[in-house]
């Protein structure tokens, strides 16, 4: 039996300690957060819907460093749910402890960063997991799945999408995750492998249309991180690998014009006598307009990998649609989200992930992952 540590009991965190609750092999689960009060109704939560009184719900400070090795002292395995700029501290923090840890990520370069420890976490004998989630993370395992049904694998594109499945003008949108990630996903752009080279790609470029069954037409266009490293993982063995996200019909034109406004910008400007963040302004009005109590989700992810099988060209295509469960009051996203991290988490406790800080689509074997996706229920289609 396994006793894991998830640092963070907001949505996504609490997700991933249900879901090691009823998979995971977990003997004890001490969900940690700065507000006690979250912890603590987050535990109840995963103790009434799991059945299982194995989750201790702590009070902690990730910016204290001190605090945080006590607090990962004697856990195998070390689930980061909070914001993407802590996570390069926790993952010094989880090698000198001596325990795995894996992530929510959201920032390439500090992925890089954390894989630039791997000669640290093999000397340590744990593995580091980087970047987990919906998108990066369960997209790339979908993707590395297609891939392994061509005998010779060139082009990879991904579409994701996480949104409501009654969508309510003007913003057609639901914010199903932390808010400061959602915004970091609206500025700069995303690094893709095409034509054999990296390449970088603005926000808000390349709008296409594509349709799901169920879901219906969608805009697809570039958005920033969500394909992380593989471009680089994949440099000289595959000729592309790019990812768009989907939104409805109508909200590109809206979130590029925010853009454009410089809305979604870190830097301070100077507004009268006070200093501002636009993306903090941004925030504060933006996120009560898309925030529900209850949030009735749609998320899905489409790898599709083009190539050769058996000598001639071939494409498959998987699909993974999922909707908000109304037995539990999980979102799709949570699922998508916080299963995915607690999956990987689980590999990590049962010692099939290799020690050392390997990118997450060649450090997940891809069959395994499906194997375990499905024993959640996910329904995830192929098309050939």
């Amino acid at each position: 039996m396994v006793s894991y540590i998830v640092l963070g009991a907001g949505r996504q965190g609490t997700a991933a300690a249900y879901d090691l609750a009823r998979f995971g092999d977990a003997a004890r689960i001490t969900l940690a957060d700065a507000d006690l009060a979250v912890a603590t109704a987050a535990a109840a939560r995963v103790a009434q819907l799991s059945g299982r009184s194995v989750v201790q719900a702590v009070q902690l400070d990730v910016t204290d460093g001190p605090a945080v090795a006590a607090a990962l002292a004697g856990h195998h395995v070390a689930l980061s749910a909070v914001p993407y700029y802590f996570n390069l501290p926790l993952t010094h923090a989880a090698i000198a402890a001596g325990l795995s840890f894996c992530d929510l990520g959201g920032n390439t370069e500090i992925v890089r960063q954390q894989h630039a420890l791997d000669a640290d976490a093999r000397a340590a004998g744990v593995a580091i997991v980087a970047d987990c989630g919906m998108g990066p993370g369960m997209g790339n395992n979908l993707a590395v799945y297609a891939m392994s049904l061509l005998d010779q694998p060139q082009q990879v594109m991904i579409y994701d999408a996480g949104l409501p499945q009654a969508p309510e003008l003007p913003w057609q949108y639901l914010a199903t995750f932390n808010m400061e990630g959602l915004i970091n996903e609206y500025y700069g752009g995303m690094t893709v492998l095409r034509d054999g080279e990296i390449v970088h790609l603005p926000c808000f470029s390349e709008l296409e249309t594509i349709h799901v069954p169920g879901v219906g037409h969608l805009e697809a266009f570039v958005l920033a991180g969500g394909v992380s490293t593989a471009p680089w993982t994949f440099q000289g063995l595959l000729q592309s690998y790019e990812l768009k996200v989907c939104r409805y019909p109508g909200t590109f034109a809206q979130l590029k014009a925010f853009s454009d406004l410089g809305l979604f910008d870190p830097e301070p400007v100077q507004v009268g006598q006070a200093s501002i963040r636009p993306r903090d302004l941004f925030r504060a009005l933006y996120e009560p307009q898309v925030r529900r109590p209850v949030m009735r989700d749609v998320c899905l992810i489409r790898a599709r990998a083009t190539g050769l099988k058996a000598g001639r060209p071939a494409m498959v295509q998987v699909d993974l649609v999922d909707r908000y469960d109304e037995a539990t009051g999980f979102t799709a996203m949570e699922r998508t989200t916080g299963w995915h991290l607690a999956i990987v988490a689980a590999m990590l406790a049962r010692g099939e992930i290799a020690p050392g800080a390997a990118p997450l689509e060649v450090a997940v074997p891809a069959q395994a992952f499906m194997e375990q996706a499905r024993r959640r229920g996910f329904v995830i289609t192929r098309n050939s």
